[in-house]
């Protein structure tokens, strides 16, 4: 009498064959899909994100392969033999050519009977051994002399537990063909027992499972060499930010400069950053009363990113300072510049402007090295002061930088920022008009605070390619 819990219920029925020839359809859909993807994409060597991106389709191909292989074996049942028409729709709908290979070729059987030591292979199992049909199958004593020694215990061990202990066989080993190509297989089996439960036989179905592995394998790689890229660009990013940190004005807010007296400059400045927070450069900024009671104003920017810009501009801002201490003119102070970096052991550009304010007669002396021209807002206007001539630091051996003077007068505000400030997007092709356009808002007695916070709100914080700093400075009384 059948139990109650499932009387009410019909029995099992498999799927009907309409569905599943659905699935197979969907499947072979997908999977061309995807193998289109995979053979669009460019792969560059040198990108982890394209390599594991590629790694991945390669992984879904094979899925679906396998996936396509047990609908076929759900559809035909376990009696359907029909190997030629299940090649020549795989071949059609999954690729022809020497690299097509059906997916039945990639599973067979075998049973190994105890009592007559008769072995029965499936033809698939051949092609997977790569042995010919007429060979004969290998019994479980000669399957070892073909398996890679490492894997022998293995096999081994999951034959004895069939055999004697009646457990089922479920795990991988690898093969040498005769052609010495190593293929991996997923055996699945358990043993037969006879009418007094004693093992009779042993039954077992072999899958070639190499590509599946070496698609897990090539994504695994690959993903972990980009967990290493990315680790390595946090590290190379935190470094570089601290660097720039360390390296930069301390003060935030105002400065006053110099501490007292007539004519002093209210400066502030701000360090804008890219809109990828990775692209720490080059940029500097710096305002630092000298010796003498006039006051260093310099912004530069230097080429490429990362921890090894940040040192180069450490390295370049470091002499700056040093050279305008001991005195050095701002024309003859490029031309310093310029011979440390064509030096230094890897070569960069660098672009920078360079002055020097004397209160005492408002006056301001400057040069510059392929850099934007100050600009100076008087009156609710404003214009670039001449540009003196200058080779970017870096270009050329021997160049020489040239200085001009300008007289400033209270209320005077000058701006001082580097190229990435008004060309932040490929959209704005006119920055610096947009920021002389700033100037009825500079006027009224602004402070340079007030005016800095301006330029930010109209360039906006996050919204360029490249990093940039600016620097403003209000003449005093």
């Amino acid at each position: 009498m059948p139990s109650h819990l499932f009387a009410d219920r019909p029995a099992p029925q498999p799927p009907e064959r309409g569905t599943v020839d659905a699935l197979i359809t969907q499947t072979r859909r997908l999977r061309g899909g995807v193998d289109a993807v995979r053979r669009d994409a460019l792969v560059d060597e040198d990108d982890a994100q394209l390599r594991w991106q590629r790694a991945l389709c390669d992984l879904a191909v094979h899925q679906l392969d396998d996936l396509g292989s047990h609908l076929d074996q759900l559809r035909d049942g376990p009696a359907a033999r029909a190997e030629d028409a299940a090649a020549h729709a795989v071949e059609s709908a999954f690729g022809q050519g020497p690299q097509a290979v059906t997916l039945l070729s990639r599973v067979g059987s075998a049973e190994w009977n105890l009592l007559n030591d008769a072995v029965s292979w499936s033809e698939e199992l051949f092609q997977i051994f790569g042995r010919a049909p007429g060979s004969g199958g290998m019994s479980l004593d000669e399957l070892p002399a073909v398996v890679v020694e490492e894997d022998q215990a293995l096999l081994t061990a999951m034959v004895t537990g069939a055999l004697v202990d009646g457990r089922p066989i479920d795990g991988e080993f690898r093969i040498v063909r005769p052609d010495a190509e190593v293929r991996t297989l997923h055996m699945m089996g358990e043993p037969v027992l006879d009418a007094e439960g004693c093992t009779a036989s042993m039954w077992a179905v072999l899958r070639d499972v190499s590509e599946l592995r070496r698609s897990q394998r090539a994504v695994r790689e690959s993903r972990d060499d980009l967990q290493r890229r990315h680790h390595i660009a946090r590290t190379e990013h935190r470094l570089a930010v601290e660097l720039q940190e360390a390296v930069l004005p301390p003060w935030r807010g105002s400065l006053r400069l110099p501490q007292g007296g007539p004519g002093a400059l209210d400066i502030a400045a701000h360090y804008l950053p890219s809109s990828s927070s990775a692209r720490i450069g080059g940029n500097w900024h710096d305002a630092l009363e000298l010796p003498d009671g006039s006051s260093l104003l310099t912004v530069g920017d230097l080429t490429g990113h990362g921890v090894t810009a940040t040192g180069a501009m450490a390295m370049l801002l470091g002499a700056l300072r040093g050279m305008a201490v001991a005195g050095i003119g701002p024309a003859a102070l490029m031309g310093h510049l310029n011979q440390l970096l064509e030096q230094t052991v890897q070569p960069a550009l660098g672009s920078a402007v360079c002055c020097r304010y004397e209160p005492a007669g408002r006056t301001l002396v400057w040069s510059g090295a392929g850099h934007p021209a100050p600009l100076l807002f008087r009156d609710g206007t404003g214009r670039a002061l001449g540009a003196p001539d200058g080779m970017l630091l870096g270009a050329t051996r021997g160049a020489a930088y040239s200085q001009t003077e300008a007289a400033l007068l209270p209320g005077d505000l000058l701006v001082l920022a580097t190229d990435g400030l008004t060309r932040h997007s490929a959209r704005d092709d006119d920055g610096q008009r947009r920021l002389l356009g700033l100037a009825p808002l500079f006027d009224g007695g602004r402070t340079a605070q007030d005016c800095v916070r301006m330029i930010v709100e109209e360039f906006g914080e996050h919204e360029r390619e490249d990093d940039a700093c600016v620097l403003v400075a209000r003449i005093g009384s």
